[in-house]
């Protein structure tokens, strides 16, 4: 690899109703070291189209911005966001999509092809393509400010709850086709305090992956703990870009701070 060869920037792929801006303060903290950091808004969750998205769209999302982006992409997604991100981040050769250069399973579903996230859960490998799933769902957790937001002070929680949206049945029934994690290096960060997606389940699901990584907080670091969650992908940024890059990004976020 040419020793000039830019950084790699980071694609942050949120979860399950939620929308991108959840990760503004990660996004906050990347820059400040020198990191690039995109996000996308995924169609399954928020307002919806008849019938509603599903996680093929999801995913096709995700893959348009991998063929927008130059350069490497560090793709990290969150809790339902590992599902699309596997199905989309492997490439497309033939279109000239190309893979991403590190996958990032944060607090994630990590699946094998024919997994949809109801199988993960023991609820069959797929649900049928019936009326009842072409709406949308609220939050299935009865208190998702424990469940989701546990770890956060009361006002802050509260203001993540509110922003909260309608996610679409389809998501989660339909299943990956093809597992990204088997051709792209992928690290797995296991959210110990998790009360939304057991860490127990997230063990299981992480031997997938070639590397893990803990972080001793809830669901949702990226609001509980951005600061620690920025310095964890920053490390492996610098793992996956050369030294040169490295050290010329850091020397310019040190100039302009």
């Amino acid at each position: 690899m040419p020793t000039n060869a830019p950084r790699p920037s980071f694609l942050l792929v949120h979860g399950a109703w939620h929308r991108s801006g959840c990760w503004s303060l990660v996004r906050e903290a990347l820059a400040a070291d020198g990191w690039t950091a995109r996000t996308v808004d995924l169609p399954s969750a928020g307002p919806q189209r008849t019938p509603a998205a599903g996680m093929y769209d999801d995913a096709d999302a995700i893959a348009a911005h991998l063929r927008r982006t130059e350069g490497r992409v560090i793709v990290v997604g969150h809790s339902y966001g590992g599902l699309p991100v596997t199905q989309a981040a492997a490439g497309e050769p033939a279109t000239g999509h190309p893979a991403a250069a590190h996958l990032v399973y944060l607090a994630a579903y990590l699946p094998a092809e024919g997994d949809s996230l109801l199988s993960v859960h023991g609820r069959g490998s797929t649900a049928p393509e019936d009326e009842d799933l072409s709406g949308t769902a609220p939050v299935v957790f009865d208190d998702p400010r424990t469940s989701l937001f546990g770890d956060l002070p009361d006002d802050r929680a509260e203001d993540a709850v509110g922003r909260l949206v309608a996610q679409s049945r389809r998501s989660f029934q339909q299943g990956v086709t093809r597992a990204a994690w088997r051709t792209v290096p992928s690290t797995y960060v296991l959210c110990e305090r998790d009360r939304a997606l057991p860490p127990e389940l997230q063990e299981r699901m992480s031997a997938r992956a070639a590397h893990v990584e803990r972080l001793d907080t809830g669901h949702s670091p990226f609001l509980s703990a951005p600061a620690e969650l920025a310095t964890l992908l920053g490390g492996i940024g610098s793992a996956v870009a050369p030294a040169s890059a490295v050290a010329s990004a850091s020397a310019s976020a040190s100039a302009e701070g």
